[in-house]
């Protein structure tokens, strides 16, 4: 059984514009590789037909996921959330309580996940520390090197 996984609008619609070029241009593209290879004859030492059936169950798999992603796929509607936590989609003011270093992070699915532009998946160790904490309160995350306290100054939804 999958998952639920939220989503932005635009990041779903990322998704479904991802998928709709898998099944409409590489799709096409590779069963041309496959009929190309068959044509040039014997196919027990064809090496570009295994290549390109190998590209094949590839891309078929891939495809598979993001549709099982995208039939499992929830918007969620910012209007109804709750900022008095953090969870999914808030936008989070943490100060980190070793060196007083201000950030701000946006919890977001993983396919949405951007370090640079301020977004980290909530399945990260950050992400997972931070969900159900409230404003004030301390989050002690264990990361590679080490364990890291934070405390979360402010939480809004952006």
């Amino acid at each position: 059984m999958s998952k639920v996984s939220y989503y932005t609008p635009e990041g779903l619609n990322k998704l479904r514009q991802e998928l709709d070029q898998l099944k409409s241009v590489e799709r096409p593209k590779i069963s041309q590789q496959i009929a190309e290879a068959r044509d040039k004859g014997d196919l027990s030492e064809n090496a570009e037909y295994d290549a390109a059936k190998e590209a094949q169950g590839l891309l078929e798999l891939k495809i598979s996921k993001m549709e099982d992603l995208l039939a499992n796929a929830r918007i969620l509607d910012k209007s109804q959330m709750d900022t008095s936590k953090v969870m999914v989609l808030s936008t989070v003011t943490l100060k980190n309580k070793a060196n007083g270093a201000t950030m701000t992070y946006t919890l977001v699915s993983e396919s949405e996940a951007d370090l640079k532009a301020g977004k980290i998946s909530v399945n990260s160790p950050i992400g997972q520390g931070l969900l159900g904490k409230k404003v004030g309160e301390e989050a002690s995350i264990q990361v590679p090197n080490g364990t890291i306290s934070f405390e979360i100054v402010e939480i809004k939804i952006v």
